[in-house]
């Protein structure tokens, strides 16, 4: 029963995290990255990889700050959805 149990709280973490995840892809990922193409009047594929990018580096680097905090599962899912949100543009 206790296995069970485990399983299941594992199931909802992950669905959690799942739900996070496209919530923050469908808001339309880092505003920053966005904002930080619209100022470069990028436009196309160069616009699109730019934002790419930069997504990945932010995403990288609040995953680090989470992982020094010791943060996990819902708690981590949050302080990283929270920091891509408040990501100062990225002067690249």
């Amino acid at each position: 029963m206790r296995r069970i149990q485990g399983w299941a709280a594992f199931g909802v973490v992950l669905v959690g995290a799942c739900c996070a995840a496209a919530a923050w892809a469908a808001d339309g990922g880092v505003p920053a990255c966005e904002a930080a193409a619209r100022e470069k009047k990028l436009a196309g594929a160069a616009k699109t990889s730019f934002i790419q990018k930069c997504e990945k580096d932010a995403q990288a680097r609040c995953e680090a700050q989470a992982s020094e905090k010791k943060l996990a599962g819902a708690a981590k899912t949050s302080f990283v959805n929270k920091c891509l949100r408040e990501t100062p543009t990225p002067a690249q």
